[in-house]
C-alpha cells in the first residue's frame, strides 16, 4: 500500500494539522455539547475531504520539453543522496554514456528532518549535501564523465520535478541504497517517480557496504 503523504514535511505537515482538527472538535464539544461537537466534526471532515480530493485532482505529472538534440546528444538527470558517490552509479552512468555525447545533472536532495524543514532550518543538510555531490562530481569527472551538480528539495520526487522544469532529461537514474536500508525505497519513491513522470527511469542498487569491502579485499 502506498503511502499518501509524499514527503517527511508533508507527514509532520499532516501531524500538526491532525492535532488541530480533533482540539477543534474537543473543544467545540466541551464548550457547547455533543450536538456542536458532532456539527464541528461533519464541517471540517467535509472541508479536509474536499481539500484533499481538489489537491490530488489538479495534481499533474509534468511533462518536459526537450532541447533540440544534437546528434548523439543524451541527457540524464541523476537523483542520490547518500549513494551519489557509489562505483555502482558512477558505471551505470558510463554505460549509458557509450557512444553518445552526454549531459549530466546530478541532484542531490537536501535531506533533513521535519521539525527543522517546518522552521526552514536548511543550512547543515544542505551544506552535507553539497559536500556530498562535489565528491562525486570529481570522482565522475574522473571516470571520464562531465556532469554538473546541484542540491535539490528534501523531498525527492519534489526534487525530480523542479529538475525537470529546467532540464530536458531524456532519462532519470534514481539510485538508492538496497531494500531494506532504503528509506526512499520504504516511501516508494521509485514507484511513485515513474506515476508521475514522463521520462523512462533507471532504478540504480547501490551497496556502499559492500564496495568498502570489496576495496578493503
Amino acid at each position: 500500500m502506498l503511502n499518501p503523504l509524499r514527503s517527511e514535511a508533508e507527514a509532520f505537515r499532516f501531524l500538526i494539522a491532525s492535532i488541530v482538527y480533533f482540539g477543534a472538535i474537543v473543544v467545540a464539544s466541551v464548550a457547547g455539547g455533543t450536538w456542536v461537537g458532532l456539527g464541528v466534526f461533519i464541517a471540517l471532515t467535509a472541508v479536509v475531504i474536499g481539500w484533499w480530493a481538489r489537491a490530488r485532482r489538479e495534481e499533474r505529472p509534468p511533462r518536459t520539453e526537450p532541447r533540440p538534440h544534437a546528434a548523439g546528444e543524451r541527457r540524464i538527470l541523476v537523483i542520490a543522496n547518500e549513494t551519489v558517490g557509489g562505483q555502482t552509479l558512477r558505471s551505470a552512468i558510463l554505460e549509458k554514456s557509450l557512444d553518445v555525447r552526454e549531459e549530466v545533472l546530478v541532484v542531490t536532495p537536501a535531506l533533513n528532518s521535519p521539525l527543522k524543514h517546518w522552521v526552514s532550518d536548511e543550512d547543515g543538510a544542505r551544506a552535507a549535501a553539497q559536500e556530498r555531490l562535489d565528491a562525486s562530481l570529481v570522482q565522475l569527472a574522473a571516470a571520464g564523465v562531465e556532469a554538473r551538480g546541484e542540491v535539490g528539495d528534501g523531498d525527492p520526487i519534489q526534487a525530480m520535478e523542479d529538475a525537470l522544469r529546467t532540464f530536458g532529461a531524456d532519462e532519470i537514474i534514481i539510485s538508492t541504497h538496497p531494500p531494506g536500508r532504503s528509506n526512499w525505497l520504504e516511501r516508494s519513491v521509485v514507484e511513485r517517480a515513474r506515476e508521475r513522470f514522463a521520462v523512462p527511469i533507471t532504478h540504480i542498487v547501490v551497496d556502499l557496504e559492500a564496495e568498502r569491502e570489496d576495496v578493503r579485499s
